[in-house]
């Protein structure tokens, strides 16, 4: 692995195909428990916190996505629920004691399923909040290292950590520390668990549209917001989800 950007491609690449090739059976499970929800009325809840959030808006309300979708983030605490904006800061993914209160302040319905990322896999709100959704009956689909989950400790009180608690867990193939390429003095450069996550999450998007296709239904897709008559179809669209969807914030 030489330090340059061909170096990185050359590991994003192998990595890509490793992922790919070893997460064919549970993107094809995980394609079950949407679209199961799709079928049953619904929506896709994504959560993901620090760079996980990423896969949450890879998800919910892009061009080519399912429009039965909505992103939880912990800074709804601070626009849905009135917490003050200096709650939010890079520790507090690691407290499990906010996770009731921003699964209170979801738009959650019975026949949602939930995908939640996060590489470590052990922060103190993402197992808390997988451990509610679990409790309330959801689909959990994770999306995490490992590797990495692996070699570390859970921050939760109860040890456990999100791949213990998901009803399919896809690998991002992510090493531990997540960076790729050896500096010569410590440490790494160029991480990949979001390109990884990504494919994932698209990987599992197209399967479900390819059934809903195959049976002879209209699969509910967002066009690019940038494209002439784009407004009318998504907006005619996310009309059967109102109050169940959002969308910016």
């Amino acid at each position: 692995m030489t330090l340059s950007p061909e170096g990185y491609l050359d590991v994003v690449t192998g990595t890509i195909g490793r992922v790919a090739a070893g997460a064919r059976d549970g993107v094809r499970r995980a394609a079950d428990l949407v679209t199961d929800a799709l079928r049953a009325g619904g929506v896709v809840q994504a959560f993901g916190t620090g760079h996980s959030e990423a896969l949450a808006m890879e998800i919910a309300g892009r061009a080519g996505g399912l429009v039965p979708t909505n992103r939880v983030a912990l800074r709804d605490l601070v626009l849905r629920g009135g917490e003050p904006v200096d709650i939010l800061g890079p520790t507090l993914e690691r407290d499990p004691t906010v996770a009731r209160r921003l699964y209170e302040l979801t738009p959650v319905d019975p026949r949602d399923v939930f995908v939640i990322a996060s590489n470590s896999g052990v922060n103190g709100t993402i197992v808390e909040f997988a451990s509610l959704v679990k409790e309330r009956g959801h689909g959990l689909i994770a999306i995490t290292s490992r590797e990495h989950s692996a070699g570390v400790a859970s921050r939760h009180p109860s040890g456990r950590k999100l791949a213990d608690l998901a009803d399919v867990v896809l690998d991002n193939g992510a090493p531990y520390g997540d960076a790729t390429l050896p500096l010569p003095g410590g440490g790494a450069v160029g991480a990949v668990s979001s390109i990884t996550a990504a494919l994932l999450a698209q990987q599992v998007v197209v399967e479900v549209v390819r059934r809903l296709v195959e049976a002879g239904e209209t699969p509910p897709v967002y066009l690019s917001a940038n494209i002439p008559n784009s407004d009318e179809h998504n907006n005619t669209l996310e009309a059967r989800y109102a109050g169940r969807i959002r969308r910016g914030g």
